[in-house]
């Protein structure tokens, strides 16, 4: 269990290999306990305080406790890495999570953040030298204890009591201790156990820690390394598809949406209908009944479950349960009440609705979301069909990512896949993924960008007006933004509004929709382009199916376009060049 005073490692019997620290957080939090303000003196002390909190070099032993400013805008942070780490890995690894935690939970005044070598927090209150067990988080081995289990049990216990009493002994300095037993069958059992050194010994000692269980919770930052075998990614797997808790039965579901009536129906998707429901607790829920004559089948389904149950994030649609019954399948997903961004965005009236602040927060959204699914969720995700109609907007026009019946599932090592069927909306889908049916975590890049032009202009990527002639938007902003005449590409509803951030996030749009695929940036880059006026920005090539593109053109795709996206006809094709 992870805790923000307690880093602890439970048994576990695995081979030993050299652990690496993975540049993305294991986990973090954003706690809604308040926000502040752009240019504000909180975000301005926030940020002395985290660039200079490893400053003292002279500190050792892994353990920075600093605060800044003056209340009600002082701000606290302290940094703990493991006890085993050597100095300058410790501040190499708080730096990074100092630079990353603040972009994933923008404008608010507490969060927490674990990598596998160190741990990161920040408050608005005074968070040094008190205990609390919350937030909190589990991770474990999925390797069964199946002879002896009591005497397992027994000498795991052991091992806990004794580690966390030597931790607990630890001085002012650093609370840390390790060790190892023998278990039944020679099994090898792994402890470590740490507190923050400003916790008195009575509150290290009575750290929660979990009951010890045949398949005992870990904490694998702290556990003789995990990550770089297939049993980490085997437990990861097995976590994520463990989504039976969530199954409800067709006739809950059929009672809440009305016996699915016109009244309640939300819209029509590319694999069925979406309704609008209240559960008997009085729940709000949006249900997508999947069409029998759709294209998802059961291992779109299952794949749209596996994935987005254990994901939890602010700019993810949130999967409340799903049924499997007979020949219906139906996926219950949160109520997001605004609908979809290509209502607002594409509609001449609606779209006045969307000043250039909501804009932005829309496209910092996204990027956001994509980031945790590309580099912060347990598992590496691609989306493969980011559009503006897959973008939910909250009550407060919160983007949320929604969808995911294309994404696909990588392992942390696994850079990109093939595949021979490709499916996608015409005019997001990436190049290299078109012609050769190759996908990566850019191929989400390229996505957003075009999505990042669509807010920016208020029209599609497929049909740009311009006048009276209608060419592809990424052509049309490349040609502009050379020329000098980006203004041109902005939507002519926005008024009185910060060019230089409108100027920047065309930019990035460009930098997102370039044809080689090595140029385009990763969301971690673009998170930080977006929140970061002092980095500059590289000058982007010209895009991918400009009209003097690279891209082979003189072989031919035959395109099915409809409500479902793109099938390939003829694999040895390419997307004709916009005129």
């Amino acid at each position: 269990m992870g805790s923000p005073r307690l880093l602890f490692l439970s048994a576990i019997c695995i081979l030993i290999v050299q652990a690496i620290a993975q540049p993305q957080f294991l986990y973090n939090f954003c706690l809604d306990k308040g926000n502040y303000t752009r240019n504000s003196t909180y975000q301005a002390n926030l940020n002395d305080l985290l660039s200079s909190l490893t400053s003292n070099t002279k500190i050792d032993y892994g353990f920075y406790n600093k605060s800044y400013g003056q209340n009600p805008d002082k701000v606290y942070a302290l940094g703990l890495c493991r006890g085993d780490v050597k100095p300058e890995v410790c501040r190499s690894c708080l730096n990074n999570a100092t630079n990353l935690l603040p972009l994933l939970c923008p404008y608010q005044k507490e969060a927490i953040g674990w990598y596998d070598y160190c741990m990161l927090r920040y408050s608005f209150r005074n968070i040094f030298g008190i205990k609390e067990d919350s937030p909190t988080f589990y991770m474990w081995n999925t390797n069964n204890v199946s002879a002896n289990v009591n005497q397992f049990k027994q000498d795991l216990r052991t091992l806990l009591d004794r580690k966390r009493g030597q931790a607990a002994a630890g001085g002012s300095l650093r609370k840390f201790a390790v060790g190892n037993a023998t278990a039944p069958n020679f099994q090898t059992l792994y402890a470590l156990m740490q507190c923050t050194p400003d916790l008195s010994e009575l509150d290290c000692n009575n750290a929660s820690t979990p009951s010890p269980s045949p398949s005992p919770p870990l904490a694998p930052s702290l556990s003789p390394p995990l990550t770089n075998t297939s049993a980490a990614k085997g437990a990861a797997v097995d976590e994520i598809s463990s989504v039976e808790s969530l199954q409800l039965d067709f006739v809950t579901i059929k009672i809440a949406t009305d016996n699915f009536s016109d009244a309640n129906k939300l819209g029509q998707g590319g694999f069925g209908a979406v309704y609008k429901g209240m559960l008997s607790n009085g729940q709000v829920i949006a249900v997508k009944r999947l069409s029998k004559e759709s294209g998802q089948g059961d291992l779109e389904f299952k794949n749209e479950v596996v994935l987005v149950a254990k994901l939890q994030h602010r700019n993810l649609v949130r999967l409340l349960g799903f049924c499997l019954e007979r020949k219906e399948r139906l996926l219950i997903y949160e109520f997001v009440p605004n609908a979809s961004l290509d209502h607002f965005i594409f509609d001449p009236i609606r779209r006045t609705h969307l000043d250039w602040t909501i804009r932005y927060k829309i496209i910092g959204g996204i990027a956001r979301g994509l980031l945790y699914l590309h580099e912060d969720s347990r598992l590496r995700i691609i989306h493969r069909d980011l559009k503006a109609s897959n973008v939910l907007l909250d009550s407060e026009m919160n983007p949320k990512i929604s969808d995911f019946g294309m994404a696909r599932l990588f392992a942390l090592d696994q850079s990109e896949g093939n595949t021979s069927r490709i499916v996608g909306t015409y005019g997001y889908m990436a190049p290299e993924y078109v012609m050769h049916g190759q996908f990566s975590v850019k191929s989400d890049v390229f996505s957003f960008g075009v999505l990042v032009l669509e807010i920016v202009s208020g029209q599609k990527n497929s049909c740009f007006r311009n006048g009276e002639n209608i060419e592809d938007l990424r052509s049309f902003a490349w040609k502009n933004w050379k020329d000098g005449t980006t203004s041109n590409l902005v939507d002519p509803t926005l008024k009185d509004v910060s060019t230089t951030e409108i100027m920047r996030c065309i930019h990035i749009g460009l930098l997102c929709v370039q044809e080689n695929v090595a140029d385009r940036p990763t969301m971690a880059s673009i998170v930080l382009m977006l929140s970061s006026y002092s980095m500059t920005l590289p000058i982007p090539s010209k895009p991918a199916f400009f009209m003097h593109s690279n891209t082979e053109s003189n072989i031919f795709l035959q395109l099915e376009n409809d409500s479902r996206g793109l099938s390939l006809i003829n694999r040895k094709a390419a997307l004709s060049k916009p005129q």
